[in-house]
């Protein structure tokens, strides 16, 4: 389907999902075909912390970052609509799930382990910018947070399997599900 200058989006588009399933990159491109703006929590939360993720998780721990990523997602959700990456841990936070079901149309992307393990251990071993896989066992931790998350990210208005296809193609997906559901009406 092709975005048409008439439509515009009526809801925020929250992406959900774990570490490498493509939430940023996939919700820059579909940010642009819907001309609306993108916003990514993490990136969000840097900038209202100073510093960055694992700067935070370093120096004050995972329940800080989830304190300070819930209230970074509920500023989010007060904007006009906007295509949202949410962190992998977002939605797992009850305030935030439930915010984020009252005022989004959330989009699970789904990948397999091995394509996730694929995509983090580069930017792993480059930057150690995902705290949870500093350890010696990146795909035992990846198995085991799925193994907690995916009954939370099924809950999503969408699921959308984010294999190796092209992220155009999954692009046009959404946007199809999104005039489908009338997140997308004409103007």
């Amino acid at each position: 389907m092709v975005y048409r200058e008439d439509m515009a989006l009526t809801k925020i588009v929250a992406l959900v999902g774990m570490m490498g399933a493509g939430k940023t990159s996939i919700g820059k491109r579909l940010a642009v075909r819907l001309e609306v703006p993108f916003a990514d929590a993490d990136h969000e939360i840097e900038a209202a912390a100073g510093m960055t993720v694992a700067e935070v998780f370093a120096k004050y721990g995972e329940p800080e970052f989830r304190r300070l990523e819930r209230s970074v997602i509920a500023r989010l959700l007060g904007h006009p609509p906007h295509v949202l990456a949410t962190g992998g841990g977002a939605c797992m936070d009850d305030f935030t799930r439930t915010a984020m079901k009252a005022s989004t149309f959330s989009i699970w992307l789904k990948a397999p382990v091995e394509v996730l393990l694929g995509r983090v251990r580069k930017r792993q071993e480059h930057d150690q910018a995902r705290p949870l896989l500093n350890n010696d066992d990146m795909r035992g931790t990846l198995e085991r947070l799925l193994a907690l998350r995916e009954p939370v990210y099924a809950l999503a208005d969408m699921i959308l399997e984010s294999g190796d296809e092209p992220h155009a193609a999954l692009v046009d997906k959404i946007i199809a599900a999104l005039a489908a559901d009338a997140i997308c009406g004409t103007s």
